[in-house]
């Protein structure tokens, strides 16, 4: 099924591709992998969810927040791709980082979010390797950020 449609089915609209926040690019395409740099969760520009896991933000939000981090990141993967996300050979790997209290254990948790979301769309495709980390603070005082490298033909 083209991911056009599998996008629809799921009822999901992907958003604009993000701008930067700082200085760097969304994107950079080496061969067949394309680096994404780290995607907020930040919709209609605001973020989702800020402050850490679990003393201000359920894990349950968090989870809603790297979702949308992966629909920021697929943004950017459209662009890099003219729109045809069926170009999409695999998503390679994510990396989730948490921002959290310490002793906090459930970034995977967290991260599961984003990787769900990704086989739910991709299927197959969109299992990949992964990294969840916890930090004491992210960019923009954000509760997640995911990174994303994909493979593309």
């Amino acid at each position: 099924m083209p991911i056009a449609d599998r996008l629809a089915e799921l009822e999901i609209k992907l958003p604009p591709a993000p701008e930067p926040v700082a200085a760097y690019i969304p994107a950079v395409r080496t061969g067949s992998l394309i680096f994404i740099s780290g995607q907020l969760p930040l919709k209609d520009g605001q973020l989702l969810a800020s402050g850490p896991v679990p003393s201000r933000v359920s894990l349950e939000k968090a989870q809603a927040a790297t979702r949308q981090c992966v629909l920021n990141a697929l943004a950017v993967l459209a662009a890099q791709l003219d729109g045809d996300l069926d170009r999409v050979e695999r998503i390679v790997r994510l990396g989730i980082f948490v921002c959290c209290e310490a002793g906090f254990t459930d970034q995977p948790k967290v991260g599961n979010g984003a990787s769900e979301l990704l086989q739910k769309i991709f299927g197959e495709k969109g299992r990949h390797a992964r990294a969840a980390v916890g930090s004491i603070a992210l960019p923009l005082g954000a509760t997640v950020e995911v990174e994303m490298i994909a493979e593309v033909s």
